[in-house]
């Protein structure tokens, strides 16, 4: 079966938009969180907007490898004005389902017709998935073993 590569680089061209919107709404909201525990926030914040940038960048990579333009564009983003940090990581994890969900759709669109884009959705799944339970976690009260799942 043949690759549809006009199809696997509009959906990596969504990903690579959700990723760089990840880096400015991860980037805004370090800036915007105060209190005790600030600075383990903010560093955990910025490692997200990094690391964001690195997955635009591997997407836009995959784009221009695949013979396409990369997109310019920006994912969506909200700006909800709430900057509690359970409000903050309930955006995030919001953010991040969506993210899932492209990666998702590439892994069906390339799965048996590239090893290489298959390997790659892969293991931004398992990134993400991972990623979502940590944002689980950190929303849950402590001692609280039940998942949060979005209550």
């Amino acid at each position: 079966m043949e690759l549809d590569k006009k199809a696997a680089a509009e959906v990596l061209n969504r990903i690579l938009e959700l990723e760089l919107a990840g880096v400015v709404r991860y980037t805004h909201y370090a800036l915007m969180v105060y209190g005790y525990n600030r600075i383990p926030i903010v560093s955990w914040l910025r490692e997200q907007a990094n690391e964001s940038l690195t997955h635009a960048q591997q997407a836009g990579e995959m784009i221009t490898q695949l013979g396409a333009h990369p997109s310019l564009a920006l994912g969506p983003l909200l700006e909800t004005h709430k900057h509690d940090i359970g409000d903050i990581l309930r955006e995030s994890l919001e953010h991040e389902r969506e993210a899932l969900k492209s990666y998702h759709e590439l892994l069906n669109l390339v799965k048996d017709r590239s090893v290489w884009l298959e390997e790659y959705a892969r293991d931004m799944i398992y990134k993400e998935e991972q990623h979502q339970g940590d944002v689980d976690k950190m929303l849950r009260k402590p001692g609280d073993i039940d998942a949060f799942a979005g209550r």
